[in-house]
C-alpha cells in the first residue's frame, strides 16, 4: 500500500454470515512478523528493577512542595528510594492477606504514591485496578465490588467518598496516599475495614521479603472503561501485553525519532486510571526517565510545566487546543510587524514540511529567532509530542508541527488494544490529519459495514477497524458475553470506522454505535442521555449531538406546543408557535428545564447541554429523519441541521469567552 505499510493477507469476500473485510497489513518496521517479548521479561516489575540497577540515583518521581501556601520546585525520589518503598508497602499488602492474583484498587490524581502503590502490586503479582469517579458517582462502589477489591489506596480527599459505600462494600483495608483522620478512621473501623496512613502502612512492610515468580500470562491491571449502556466494563491486561506496548514505543521512537533516556522528563498530568497516561509512565521508567506531576488543579498547568521542563509531552486534544489559542492571542496582541514576521516564517518552514523536509531541517534559522519562543510555552525542553483520545483539529497539529521545534504524532487507541494501537510518525508530515499506521505488535484490517454504506474492498477502503495481534486485551472481567461480542474469528472489532489512505495511513471516519468521544476523551452514550432527556415534559423528541472536536453537548428539540404556548401567556410573549421556536428567552426555558432535568438524573457535567436548537415540526420519514420505527437517523440529522448545529457552537462559545 505504501512505504509504511505492508500486505500480510488478501482480502475475505462476503458470506451469508459475513461481510466482506479488505486485506490484512502491518507496519513496515514488523514486515518480517510481530514485535514478541523476548524471552526472560516476564513482568513490568522486571523493567522497573533493571532501571533501578542501572539507575539508582536518578530522579524518579518527583512533585513540587508546597510550604506556607507557597509552592516551590520539584523535589525528587530516586529510582531507588522508590523501590524500596515500594517494595516495603507490597509486603504490607500481604500482611493484609492480599496474595498474589487477588485485586487492589488505586483511588486518586496522579502523584508518587499512585505510581509506588501499582509497582507495589507489580511485586506481589497483585492485579491493580484503578478507581475513578468520572464513570458516575456509584462507579467506584460497581467496580470495587465487581473486582473484587479487598484493599484500596486512596488519596486523602477520596477518602469520604469511599468511606460513605462500605456498607455494602467488599473493601477491608483503606491506605491513604497521605494522613487519614481519628473520625475516619473509627468511622471505617466500626464497619469493619481498617484504615492506614501512609507511614504506618508502610511500617506494617518490610525491605527483607521474598517476591513471587511472575508471568506474561498473570493479570497486570483491571481497568474499567465506560460502557454504551449499562454498568463499566473490567479490561483484563496481562503483563505480557502491557509490556509488548511499552517495547512497541521504544521500536518506533528507535526507527522513527529518538528513544527515551535517563535525560528525559515527563510530565504526569493526564489521569493514570486511564491507559493512555500509564503506559507512557510504564515507558519512562523503563528507560530510566523521571516523571514530574503536576499539582492537579489545570489552572496551574502551565505553571508546572514551565518548573518541570519536560522533554515529553503527551496531552489531549482540549489541553493542545488551549495552549494554541494561548498563543494564537499572544502572538496576535504583539503588533503587525511581529504577526508578519511570524506568519511569514510559519508559511516559510510549512511549505518545507510539505516537501518532506524533517523537523529540524525544515527552517533551523527561523526555529532559533521565532519559533524557539514557542518552544518556550513547554518548558524549553520538549522533543516529543503526542496526542491521543480524540482527533486533534487539523489546524491545531499542522500549528504545533511547524512552530514547537518538536516532532508531534497523533495515535489512536483503546483501553482493549493497551494504548495506542495505530500511530502517525512525528517526521512524516504527509501523515497529519490521520492517527497513521499500525504499532509493530498489531496488525490490522477493515470490515465492510454494509448498513452504514462502508465497503472495505471499495477503491476508497472504508469500514469497521479489526485488530489481531499482541498488545489486545484477554477478555472483559466476568463478561464472557461482552467479549464475545467483540472477538469474532480472532479479531478484535473497535466499533470504529477508518479509512485507508494511499500513504497507507489510517484516518478514523465514523462511529459504528451511537457512542462518541467529546475533545476530553469523555465517552457520550447518546442513546441514554437522549432517554434522560425525554423525561422533561417540555419535549416530544430531541436529538442530542456532540463533536468529537467540541468539548460539550448541543441538542435540535421538537418543544411540546402547550407548553410552550402556555409559557408565553405567562411570560407576556406573542406569536405562533413557529417564532415562539426561534424566541432567544424560549429557548433559554427549555434549556434550562433540560438541564434540570439532567440533573435530576445525575447525568455528568459534560453530558449537560449548553444549546438548543427548537424545531417546530416532528422528524419525519419525509424528511429520512427516522426510521419507520422512529428511531432518529443520526447521519441525516447531522446533514440535514447541520448549519443550525454550527451556530449552536458558535454561541455557546460566545458565552463561554
Amino acid at each position: 500500500m505504501s512505504a509504511y505499510t505492508v500486505k500480510v493477507e488478501e482480502s475475505r469476500p462476503a458470506t451469508d454470515k459475513m461481510p466482506s473485510a479488505g486485506p490484512v497489513y502491518r507496519c513496515i518496521y514488523a514486515k518480517d512478523g510481530l514485535l514478541e517479548l523476548p524471552a526472560g521479561l516476564e513482568s513490568p516489575w522486571e523493567m522497573f528493577s533493571n532501571s533501578v540497577k542501572k539507575y539508582p540515583n536518578n530522579h524518579m518521581l518527583g512533585r513540587r512542595e508546597i510550604i506556607d501556601s507557597k509552592v516551590g520546585p520539584y523535589v525528587w525520589h530516586t529510582y531507588q528510594e522508590v523501590h524500596d518503598a515500594a517494595i516495603r508497602i507490597g509486603s504490607a499488602i500481604r500482611s493484609r492477606g492480599v496474595n498474589p492474583g487477588d485485586h487492589c484498587g488505586i483511588y486518586g490524581s496522579n502523584c508518587p504514591e499512585w505510581i509506588t502503590s501499582m509497582e507495589a502490586c507489580n511485586s506481589h503479582a497483585i492485579a491493580y485496578v484503578p478507581l475513578y469517579d468520572t464513570l458516575g458517582a456509584n462507579a467506584v462502589e460497581y467496580i470495587i465490588n465487581h473486582a473484587e477489591v479487598a484493599l484500596a489506596f486512596v488519596q486523602e480527599n477520596k477518602i469520604p467518598a469511599v468511606c460513605s459505600h462500605l456498607l455494602y462494600s467488599y473493601l477491608s483495608t483503606i491506605v491513604s496516599f497521605g494522613n487519614i483522620s481519628s473520625e475516619q478512621k473509627k468511622e471505617a473501623e466500626e464497619l469493619g475495614v481498617s484504615c492506614f496512613s501512609w507511614e504506618e502502612f508502610s511500617l506494617l512492610g518490610s525491605l527483607d521479603c521474598e517476591l513471587p515468580p511472575k508471568q506474561k500470562t498473570d493479570i497486570c491491571t483491571i481497568m474499567y472503561t465506560s460502557g454504551t449502556t449499562g454498568e463499566p466494563k473490567g479490561v483484563v491486561l496481562t503483563n505480557g501485553a502491557i509490556m509488548a506496548e511499552v517495547l512497541s514505543i521504544d521500536h518506533l521512537l528507535l526507527e522513527t525519532d529518538r528513544v527515551a533516556g535517563e535525560e528525559d522528563s515527563y510530565f504526569s498530568f493526564l489521569p493514570l486510571a486511564h491507559v493512555f497516561d500509564q503506559i507512557m509512565e510504564t515507558y519512562c521508567i523503563y528507560k530510566g526517565s523521571s516523571i514530574g506531576f503536576w499539582r492537579g488543579d489545570v489552572r496551574y498547568l502551565m505553571e508546572d510545566l514551565q518548573e518541570l521542563k519536560p522533554t515529553i509531552f503527551c496531552g489531549v486534544p482540549r489541553v493542545y487546543e488551549r495552549i494554541y489559542a494561548g498563543i494564537v492571542d499572544k502572538i496576535s496582541s504583539g503588533g503587525a510587524l511581529r504577526k508578519t514576521l511570524f506568519d511569514y516564517a510559519y508559511n516559510y518552514k510549512l511549505g518545507n514540511l510539505e516537501k518532506g523536509l524533517k523537523q529540524d531541517e525544515a527552517a533551523p534559522f527561523f526555529d532559533r529567532i521565532i519559533f524557539y519562543k514557542m518552544k518556550l510555552g513547554l518548558g524549553g525542553r520538549v522533543r516529543i509530542m503526542l496526542s491521543g483520545a480524540a482527533p486533534l483539529p487539523k489546524h491545531v497539529e499542522e500549528f504545533f508541527r511547524v512552530t514547537s521545534c518538536s516532532t508531534l504524532s497523533q495515535g489512536y487507541g483503546l483501553t482493549e488494544s493497551c494504548g495506542g494501537c495505530f500511530t502517525s510518525i512525528g517526521d512524516v508530515f504527509s501523515m497529519m490529519g490521520t492517527v497513521g499506521v499500525p504499532m509493530t505488535t498489531i496488525e490490522a484490517r477493515l470490515e465492510s459495514v454494509p448498513e452504514m454504506g462502508y465497503d472495505a474492498l471499495s477503491n476508497v477502503p472504508r469500514g469497521e477497524i479489526c485488530l489481531r495481534g499482541n498488545t489486545l486485551f484477554s477478555g472483559y472481567h466476568k463478561r464472557q458475553d461482552l467479549t464475545e461480542d467483540v472477538f469474532v474469528d480472532g479479531w478484535f472489532h473497535t466499533g470504529d470506522i477508518g479509512e485507508w489512505l494511499p500513504n497507507g495511513a489510517m484516518k478514523i471516519i465514523d462511529r459504528k454505535k451511537n457512542i462518541f468521544k467529546l475533545s476530553q476523551g469523555e465517552y457520550i452514550a447518546v442513546e441514554s442521555i437522549e432517554g434522560t432527556y425525554s423525561q422533561c415534559s417540555l419535549v416530544t423528541s430531541i436529538w442530542v449531538y456532540g463533536n468529537s472536536f467540541e468539548s460539550f453537548l448541543v441538542a435540535v428539540v421538537v418543544p411540546d406546543r402547550k407548553a410552550l404556548e402556555d409559557w408565553a401567556a405567562n411570560n407576556n410573549e406573542t406569536g405562533d408557535f413557529k417564532s415562539l421556536c426561534k424566541n432567544l428567552g424560549a429557548r433559554k426555558y427549555i434549556l434550562d428545564e433540560l438541564n434540570r432535568t439532567g440533573q435530576k438524573h445525575q447525568l455528568r457535567g459534560f453530558e449537560m447541554l449548553k444549546a438548543v436548537h427548537l424545531e417546530p415540526y416532528p422528524f419525519d420519514i419525509e424528511r429520512d429523519l427516522v426510521t419507520p420505527t422512529f428511531k432518529l437517523k443520526r447521519p441525516q440529522l447531522l446533514k440535514y441541521y447541520k448549519e443550525c448545529i454550527d451556530q449552536l457552537y458558535k454561541e455557546a462559545k460566545a458565552k463561554k469567552v
